[in-house]
């Protein structure tokens, strides 16, 4: 099991195994967060505390920040039966981030 954490600690995240790969993206919303993500299925990851949402664009994406730090923390979907959300890689422990690949994704050519 994984621990992730933002920066107060308000918001926890359980996940069921470390990442093999993280996806940075351009695109204009995650350049600006500065995230890492790790993708799962739903029902791999627990996620403890409260968070703000925003959304933007088509709206199909929840992203999560924490309420107290302002971290992003994950993003989830809106519909359901997607399944797949992504978790802030950079929220995990140095050594599980190091032991991860990264994908660049040319998301500002979408």
């Amino acid at each position: 099991m994984i621990q992730a954490s933002c920066h107060c600690g308000a918001v926890r995240l359980e996940i069921a195994q470390a990442p093999a790969t993280v996806t940075d993206c351009n695109c204009s919303i995650c350049r600006r967060m500065g995230t890492l993500w790790a993708y799962y299925a739903p029902d791999l990851v627990r996620v403890t505390g409260a968070t703000d949402i925003y959304m933007w664009d088509d709206k199909s994406i929840r992203f999560h920040r924490c309420k107290v730090c302002g971290n992003v923390t994950h993003w989830s979907p809106v519909d359901p039966a997607r399944a797949r959300m992504g978790v802030n890689a950079r929220l995990m422990a140095p050594d599980i981030l190091a032991a991860a690949s990264v994908h660049k994704l040319d998301g500002a050519s979408f």
